[in-house]
């Protein structure tokens, strides 16, 4: 399960869909409608929030809306819509480290987008989240990139 902290304006169209699915997933888990995923490290940030369920529901709003723009068809009745303000941090660490996984993901999978994101300097959160500084999430399964993925 992978739900980044990147904004899912990054994602290619696999990314998006699989971004949305698992998110989805963790929605279904945090809700308690599930027993698969329960201790999964990347929900721990939802379950910290005051409310899980606003918190992973303002996440879904932010991937539907990158889906709507470019035109896919994702269901709009899978999450409620939250209105209220929702911040939640994330340290610059990780928002570097994801964006090395996710370019060493492209490089296989999407060339053009590959490098057209490559020269990418200041990285965007998913708007929920709040820059903090810090290395690494201590959630985060660190898995190691070569040197020439960046």
């Amino acid at each position: 399960m992978r739900i980044w902290s990147i904004h899912p304006k990054y994602l290619d169209s696999k990314g998006l869909v699989a971004l949305w699915r698992e998110t989805l997933l963790a929605k279904n888990v945090l809700e308690g409608k599930t027993k698969g995923y329960i201790n999964h490290p990347q929900l721990n940030r939802f379950k910290k929030a005051e409310s899980s369920f606003d918190a992973i529901n303002k996440y879904l709003n932010t991937v539907f809306e990158e889906a709507v723009s470019r035109h896919f068809n994702f269901d709009i009745n899978k999450f409620t819509k939250i209105n209220t303000r929702l911040n939640l941090t994330v340290t610059q660490g990780q928002i570097d480290y994801e964006f090395k996984h996710l370019l060493a993901k492209l490089k296989n999978r999407d060339v053009r987008l590959y490098i057209k994101l490559k020269g990418v300097k200041k990285i965007s959160p998913n708007p929920m989240f709040k820059i903090i500084e810090g290395g690494i999430e201590d959630w985060e399964k660190v898995i190691r990139h070569r040197r020439s993925e960046k």
